[in-house]
């Protein structure tokens, strides 16, 4: 239940009465009481009357009676509104008994594109693909669980140059060496290795040239070492994934070669519509309202001066056939923020081509860095980028010994549950807790803390409603009564309460820092409950209120949770 709409609904007749005309009642929540109405003060300029007089009359013409206990002027014409006990345990009863927890499946499902996470062939994994994914998951989970048709695209990087040099550098290892050595998971070794090869042996550039040749001309026995090595880099990635617990699949993999086919058609289309122009060589689309810093208008390349093509054709491709033929009326492209022109651009020029008119709509997704302690881009002790393999097993084996130290009663499995749950939990959290167009630090202390916006705090808010739980021994059946009787359950209800609005929110906005920054004041809510209101040492019917009241927000708190993609765990 929606309380500010609930309200806004009420009051909006009665102000547009007053007015003579529409006008939005501004409801927001009152440190004075618990929801106030500041409409009226912006009207008395306007209606020549005092806001005292118009607060009241607003007052007198609302239906507010079954909502609130008191609904009253104050100040210098606020109307402030005090939700009645009895309608706000029923609102929360009624929560309890729902499912879906109050959010129901969308009535206008959409079919979304979430691209997301888009590792290279023959490179592993660092610490700059984790935002993508864990945004990108995050986005896929909260879509299709509001009903919405989902369709995960893992935008691979398995085309272009380089893949001549790596080639020939397998066919000089040999395919079962080369195998061995992309199995184990040293994507970035076995590419050291052809970049210096290709550095200091002129013979080597040349066979990796023809290797370009032929693999673009399909040259068959190209064609399957380039596979090779796709597949063996899809198998380490797909460990990735698993360690790190998100929804891609083998099935997601979407290499920019799929798109070679289309890259013609691309271009000749846009040239027939009037799109391009040459310059210096290359054929370029100029789209409206993009200018260098000099002034002078910014091209976007399609098509390169040696007749190859870049991203920007690419992408152009791939959003064609998302809007075409996957009938995808909003893409979401989950990259960083370096790359905010470069979809914009191409954005507006599928615009122009009329591959993106509305309903259809594309959204940059962008995202900061992750910084080390010194405030820089984190890097390893050698300097280089942290992979990302190395990151997660870190935070995992911190996880694990905090919770060994915690409680050396655990046995070696359930340790490592609690470990992986935790340490996972935590590398996530600190990443969609942030805002996801600033950059945050990587702070190891923090992020495994038991107290403050953390995972662990969370995950251990869900633990101890299942401990309540178990403790009870009996379980409470969703038509129990809900009893307020104290202003820590009267503030856990309405927090409660809050869980579809900013589930929605989310959804609109892709600001995963809201629903994460909700968890948190619903864990803190729940904490002061449990301190202030004893819940197995109440009696009757306030027991099996307070029961409720806990069940509910472990419901929650778990449902929350795992549309961040955060495992919880019944004990830590």
């Amino acid at each position: 239940m929606d309380l500010e709409r609930l309200l806004t609904d009420r009051l909006t007749p009665a102000f547009t009465a007053v007015a003579g005309g529409p006008v939005d009642p501004v409801v927001r929540r009152s440190p004075r009481a618990d929801f106030q109405s500041d409409a009226a003060l912006a009207l008395a300029r306007r209606l020549g009357r005092p806001p005292r007089e118009i607060a009241q009359a607003v007052l007198d013409r609302a239906v507010l009676d079954d909502v609130c206990a008191a609904a009253e002027v104050s100040g210098p014409g606020f109307v402030n509104l005090t939700i009645d006990d009895g309608a706000l345990a029923g609102m929360v009863a009624a929560l309890a008994a729902d499912d879906r927890l109050g959010v129901p499946v969308t009535a206008d499902p959409e079919t979304v594109v979430v691209d997301y996470s888009g590792p290279n062939v023959a490179k592993e994994m660092h610490v700059g693909h984790l935002r993508s994914t864990v945004i990108g998951d995050a986005a896929v989970r909260l879509l299709g669980w509001l009903g919405h048709r989902v369709v995960r695209v893992n935008h691979l990087g398995d085309w272009g140059t380089p893949f001549g040099m790596l080639i020939a550098h397998l066919v000089d290892l040999g395919e079962a060496e080369a195998a061995q050595e992309l199995s184990i998971g040293d994507l970035d070794g076995f590419y050291r290795a052809a970049r210096s090869k290709f550095d200091a042996d002129p013979a080597f550039q040349v066979r990796a040239r023809q290797r370009v040749v032929a693999l673009q001309g399909g040259d068959p026995e190209t064609r399957r070492l380039w596979r090779l090595l796709v597949e063996q880099s899809q198998r380490y990635f797909l460990t990735v994934y698993r360690l790190l617990d998100v929804t891609l699949t083998e099935d997601d993999f979407r290499g920019e070669s799929a798109y070679n086919d289309r890259l013609g058609a691309v271009v000749g289309d846009l040239d027939r519509l009037g799109l391009l122009t040459d310059s210096a060589g290359a054929t370029c689309a100029f789209p409206p309202g993009f200018t260098g810093r000099d002034g002078a208008p910014l091209p976007l390349i399609v098509r390169k001066g040696d007749g190859g093509y870049g991203y920007p054709a690419t992408d152009l491709a791939a959003l064609r056939l998302r809007t075409g033929e996957l009938g995808a009326t909003r893409l979401l492209y989950v990259v960083g923020l370096p790359q905010r022109q470069h979809f914009a651009m191409v954005f507006a020029v599928a615009g122009q081509a009329g591959w993106l008119r509305p309903p259809a709509r594309a959204e940059h997704l962008g995202f900061g860095s992750v910084l080390g302690p010194d405030g820089r881009m984190l890097r390893s002790r050698a300097g280089g980028s942290v992979k990302l393999v190395d990151l997660l097993t870190e935070a995992v084996a911190r996880a694990t010994a905090l919770a060994r130290t915690k409680n050396p009663a655990l046995d070696e499995a359930d340790a490592a549950e609690i470990g992986r749950a935790v340490g996972i939990g935590a590398i996530k959290y600190a990443d969609l807790a942030t805002d996801r167009t600033r950059d945050y630090v990587l702070d190891w202390e923090r992020m495994l803390a038991l107290d403050g916006n953390t995972a662990p705090y969370l995950q251990y808010a869900y633990a101890r409603t299942r401990s309540v739980s178990r403790r009870a021994g009996t379980k409470v059946g969703p038509d129990a009564r809900i009893v307020l009787t104290a202003p820590a359950e009267r503030a856990l209800a309405f927090e409660l309460l809050g869980f579809a609005t900013v589930v929605h929110e989310v959804a609109r906005t892709a600001e995963f820092h809201q629903l994460a920054g909700y968890l948190h004041r619903l864990a803190t809510r729940f904490s002061a409950f449990y301190e202030r209101c004893p819940v197995l040492r109440a009696d009757g019917e306030l027991r099996a209120s307070r029961l409720l009241l806990t069940d509910l927000t472990g419901r929650t708190l778990r449902q929350g949770l795992h549309l961040l993609g955060i495992r919880t765990v019944e004990r830590m």
